[in-house]
């Protein structure tokens, strides 16, 4: 009995355990049941903002800046996304900025080239090689090819620059426009500064006829003048000579003196028009050598013999600074012409009563006269104008001159193949040297 008992209660036992472990396992079940559905939920929001970020992000990539990232009833999703719609607000400020900034450069841009393209100057850029980057619109009027076709061509299919020149050493020298071989162009060029290794040019073109044609009608008319100037001045000089020899009868020595002074002044003046009839036949290639062997000392004394009585008038004494004597092959008349004219202008503006030294030697290649004056001397600023044609410094001293003197002195010493050159301090002193081949 007692064991039937047991086994009842054993039996009754294992059937409540069975209950309970089923009601447990059931209990479980539904727990992950409800735990599934309410983490698949959760997975789904977030598969959803992940798919909304995305597609903000995309709209940003592709330049839509008006996109905004909606908040999600998840963890930290609005810091997310607020964060991320600050930074499209930023972006959407910059690109702004930098909108207003393009549409600036741009203004620049269109009123820099339209500045470009009113100048009466043309400009071309160019790489190392000559070949055309940039043109203006006066540069392809000129060359009568359209901006676009200039681009990569090489200068030199469009211009004919002077032999042994390159494009960056040009410097108001002539060129001819190959479309218009007729007109008359000057081209100067400077490097284009760039933080580039490759170097690039600045060629600037300038339409020279109108004023080459002015100049030349200018030129013909002075020839011309002088040319009949000089027939009556010789005519009076020798006028003035038959009444010095008393040709006509005596004369007292008050009229002697006055012929006399009459005389120095034609002289004068033939000198002034032949020194620009003589310009003139230079510039167009007429200036003819006869060259011959000088020895330099006679010559040199007999100049200053002949320039004596006008140096006296100012109590200026020439010295002549003689080493040994040199022999050179040169024009007599040209050459006399140019040391006679230097030391005119010692005279003119070396202080009165101070010395003018002459002095002959050689250097390497050259034979040369030097003529110093203790004066007035040449400023910085002139010091490179003074050859040229026109240019004097007569006016600043109030003196008489044509500004040819200097400029035929050194046309002369190059057409015997050599130079003339200066040396000055303002206030001090100024140094000419006529430099001849050896």
């Amino acid at each position: 009995m007692l064991l039937e008992l047991k086994s009842l209660i054993i039996e009754e036992s294992g059937t409540i355990l069975a209950h309970v472990l089923h009601l447990f396992i059931l209990l479980l079940l539904v727990s992950l049941f409800v735990f599934v559905r309410k983490t698949k939920k959760q997975w789904n929001k977030i598969n959803d903002y992940i798919t909304s970020l995305t597609k903000t992000v995309n709209s940003i990539r592709y330049g839509d800046l008006t996109k905004k990232l909606d908040t999600m009833d998840l963890p930290n999703s609005e810091i997310l996304s607020d964060s991320v719609n600050r930074m499209i607000e930023s972006l959407h400020d910059r690109e702004n900025m930098i909108t207003e900034y393009q549409h600036e450069l741009s203004k620049q841009n269109r009123f820099l080239e339209a500045a470009i393209n009113s100048l009466s100057d043309g400009l071309i850029i160019t790489d190392e090689n000559d070949k055309i980057q940039r043109a203006t619109q006066k540069i392809s009027e000129w060359f009568q090819v359209p901006g676009k076709d200039l681009v990569g061509k090489p200068l030199s299919d469009f211009i004919v620059i002077p032999r042994r020149k390159s494009v960056e050493t040009l410097n108001d020298d002539e060129v001819t426009v190959i479309a218009d071989p007729a007109a008359s162009f000057l081209a100067n060029s400077v490097e284009l500064k760039m933080d580039e290794s490759q170097k690039r040019y600045i060629v600037i073109l300038k339409n020279n006829t109108n004023q080459k044609e002015l100049e030349t009608l200018k030129e013909d008319f002075v020839a011309t003048l002088t040319h009949d100037l000089k027939v009556p001045i010789i005519a009076e000089t020798n006028m003035i000579e038959l009444f010095l020899n008393e040709n006509f009868g005596p004369i007292s020595d008050k009229q002697k003196l006055a012929l006399k002074n009459m005389q120095s002044s034609n002289k004068e003046l033939l000198d002034l028009v032949q020194i620009v009839l003589d310009t003139y036949k230079i510039k167009d290639g007429k200036i003819s050598l006869h060259k011959e062997n000088i020895m330099l000392k006679g010559f040199i004394e007999e100049i200053i013999e002949e320039m004596i009585p006008i140096a006296q008038k100012t109590g200026n004494k020439i010295n002549f600074i003689l080493n040994r004597d040199i022999r050179v092959l040169a024009d007599r008349f040209q050459l006399k012409r140019v040391v006679k004219n230097l030391i005119q202008n010692a005279i003119s503006y070396g202080s009165p009563n101070s010395p003018i030294e002459i002095s002959i030697g050689e250097i390497p290649k050259y034979i040369i006269i030097k003529i110093k004056d203790y004066g007035a001397g040449i400023s910085k600023s002139d010091l490179d104008k003074i050859f040229n044609k026109y240019y004097s410094a007569a006016k600043k001293f109030r003196k008489i001159g044509t500004g040819l003197g200097l400029y035929l002195a050194l046309q002369i010493s190059r057409a015997h193949n050599g130079d003339l050159t200066v040396d000055s301090i303002e206030g001090e002193y100024t140094e000419f040297c006529i430099k001849l081949p050896a």
